[in-house]
């Protein structure tokens, strides 16, 4: 393996988790979040999840799903409305930590806000460009989110989401005036409340 991370876990204990987001800054849908188990053996290539090729993902996405111990956590459309964004995030991250169900050295929080939780952590501002582990789970969550998307797009295929991923384009904003909103957009996020209150 030969990946080129500043951050090596390896120095902090023999049981490391990495944790990332995917969907923060989307319109519609949830936040999906992933943790992993760092392991020596995970595969090259990987990098933050926005810089490799959608096909290159999938592989990865697929080795590190079925080789590796991982979790996903959702935070539903309903508690982003109730807590807003960071919350939901926040409530994401927690539930993939909880799901893998260990006792961690530490936990790898990309960005600079740590969950409610009692696990050693340390926040790691654009960790995905800084650690595999979180890299890893930026990777793993971004294929679950994309999943999830094409699904939502089958629903409402007016939206461009298969192209757009729920983002805020031209596009989409054009077919939310044209179509309104749907049972998926976040109500309230600033260009979805606009709208409504048009």
């Amino acid at each position: 393996m030969n990946h080129n991370f500043s951050l090596k876990e390896e120095e902090y204990g023999n049981l490391i988790i990495g944790v990332d987001e995917v969907g923060r800054g989307a319109l519609v849908g949830p936040v999906i979040a992933a943790a992993i188990i760092y392991d020596s053996k995970f595969p090259s290539g990987i990098r933050d999840s926005k810089k490799i090729s959608k096909k290159k993902r999938e592989h990865i996405s697929d080795i590190l799903t079925k080789d590796f111990k991982f979790a996903i956590g959702v935070g539903e459309l309903h508690e982003i409305e109730e807590h807003n964004i960071l919350g939901g995030t926040l409530i994401a991250m927690k539930r993939a930590v909880d799901s893998i169900e260990c006792n961690p050295d530490m936990v790898l929080v990309d960005g600079n806000k740590i969950p409610k939780w009692e696990y050693n952590s340390e926040a790691i501002v654009k960790g995905d460009n800084k650690s595999v582990s979180i890299a890893a789970a930026s990777i793993v969550a971004k294929v679950a989110r994309d999943k999830m998307i094409t699904e939502m797009h089958s629903e409402y295929p007016e939206y461009g989401w298969d192209k757009n991923a729920g983002y805020g384009t031209k596009q989409h904003m054009e077919a939310i005036e044209k179509y309104g909103i749907t049972p998926y957009h976040r109500r309230g996020f600033a260009p979805i409340r606009r709208i409504i209150e048009k």
